[in-house]
């Protein structure tokens, strides 16, 4: 096993490989275990080595995929196959979480009708993702004397997303801003 150099224990990043490796023919420890074979049929429970035999005759590999059973589910299976597999099911589930992040549009009282439209179409862009939209306008200075004005416009941003979002949360203030998140469809 790998050490640190100043000795010690097992690095951090040994120890995530191992707790998410399945353990394959050799590196099984059980001396008894529970197969299932390469058509998903259970042959009981047999030797380790016995097991190891029979996934060598079909020719795969001899996979641990139960450890904390007793005795160890292991089944005859193309390790590299069910690898992918897992790691497809993974970065599927990875991507499917992800949606929904909080996305930060950041406007000014005095915006042009330009930049205004260009944000207007990055937030719409954004709650077609399926992201929620948080709008901050924010005032500097003396300009929170337009404070009015900068509502105004944050309630204009918010209707003009009606269509593609709700208000989840209606606009606030919070010090020198005023906060809209608007949720998507």
């Amino acid at each position: 096993m790998p050490k640190l150099r100043g000795g010690g224990n097992i690095s951090k990043r040994f120890k995530q490989f191992a707790k998410n490796r399945n353990r394959i023919n050799t590196q099984i420890r059980a001396r008894k275990i529970r197969l299932v074979d390469s058509k998903g049929e259970q042959k009981g429970i047999i030797s380790l080595e016995e097991g190891l035999k029979l996934a060598q005759k079909e020719g795969f590999d001899l996979v641990e995929v139960a450890p904390n059973a007793n005795p160890p589910v292991c089944k005859i299976m193309d390790f590299s196959k069910f690898r992918y597999e897992q790691d497809k099911r993974k970065k599927e589930s990875e991507k499917k979480h992800k949606k929904g992040d909080l996305k930060e549009i950041r406007i000014r009282p005095h915006i042009g009708e330009h930049d205004y439209n260009v944000k207007l179409q990055q937030a719409s862009k954004f709650l077609q993702e399926k992201h929620k939209v948080k709008i901050k306008l924010s005032f500097k200075g003396r300009e929170i004397r337009y404070f009015d004005e900068g509502q105004k416009l944050i309630e204009r941003f918010a209707d003009a997303l009606k269509e593609k979002g709700k208000i989840e949360i209606s606009p606030f203030r919070e010090r020198k801003s005023i906060i809209v998140v608007i949720a998507p469809m």
